[in-house]
């Protein structure tokens, strides 16, 4: 047992009466308001201006909080669904599936593109820089909570989750950390690429990649994990492999397009006289 890491983090911060602060909430606020400075340095660097991020944090928020849930009780608790709606929208949100919230944001960031007057691939492919950042936050307050554990191992690396009542006393592989050190390394590599093409990325490259990268990722954690719900077990794949799949098919779709547009001018705005009211007083930077 020397060689396994003995997890035993209280997942509260600290707690006055009641009101508690937890470390996944603060993780996962956290991945917001990060995201945001990375827009602002984006749109700084692009020559827009920066009164365009209040409405854009604020779909964020809703449509990530939103599409989780949505997706979480969709594809593992249907039956709560049915019998108790609002349980969606009520605290403490409890249950979040990163599927739900990728196809909320792509919702969410089409409306806004739209009433915006924006491209919508261009929007996309900004904000994939910070929610793989935010993606690293999530998994690091699933670690912090004990919870999506991995399975049963011997690896001198494994982690021996003491809170977790339901998977405790033996080692088992630290996946929030497998997925938590991909996001971030995703992270660095979408900003790497956009820092060095700026105004000249293909649009749909970064989507593309940031698809394929964390659900083709996602389908090969997964074996490491325990299921999440009984009904899992019996199948050949679990709902998040098989909810990988066309994710990353339509990551292919967009890389397949991005390299089709490539070299040619990239639009920001859909409309001249919307180009003109956001451009900010300084020009976009040269690629």
């Amino acid at each position: 047992m020397f060689g396994y890491i003995i997890w035993d983090v209280n997942p509260e911060i600290f707690s006055i009466g009641s009101f508690s602060v937890r470390w996944y909430g603060l993780l996962f606020a956290s991945g917001f308001l990060i995201g945001q400075r990375i827009m602002t340095h984006i749109f700084r660097k692009e020559g827009l201006k920066e009164s365009l991020l209040d409405s854009l944090l604020l779909t964020m928020v809703i449509a990530t909080v939103i599409g989780a849930r949505l997706g979480h009780f969709l594809f593992y608790e249907p039956e709560v669904l049915l019998k108790n709606p609002l349980q969606v929208i009520t605290p403490p949100f409890a249950g979040l599936a990163s599927h739900g919230a990728t196809i909320g944001i792509l919702l969410g960031l089409y409306i806004y593109a739209r009433n915006k007057k924006m491209n919508f691939l261009w929007v996309v492919d900004r904000i994939v820089i910070g929610v793989a950042l935010g993606g690293c936050f999530i998994r690091l307050g699933n670690l912090m909570n004990s919870e999506i554990v991995g399975k049963v191992t011997d690896v001198p690396w494994a982690f021996v989750f003491t809170r977790n009542f339901e998977f405790t006393q033996y080692p088992r592989h630290p996946a929030q950390l497998y997925e938590a050190i991909a996001c971030f390394i995703l992270c660095g590599l979408l900003f790497w690429i956009w820092n060095k093409r700026k105004t000249q990325t293909p649009q749909g490259l970064l989507l593309g990649i940031f698809l394929i990268w964390v659900f083709g990722l996602r389908f090969v954690f997964e074996f490491f994990k325990e299921n999440q719900v009984a009904f899992e077990n019996e199948l050949t794949y679990n709902m998040g492999q098989i909810l990988s799949i066309p994710a990353v098919l339509m990551g292919v779709m967009f890389l397949i397009h991005a390299f089709r547009v490539k070299g040619t001018k990239q639009e920001i705005f859909t409309d001249p006289t919307a180009e003109e009211e956001n451009r900010s007083d300084s020009q976009p930077a040269k690629s």
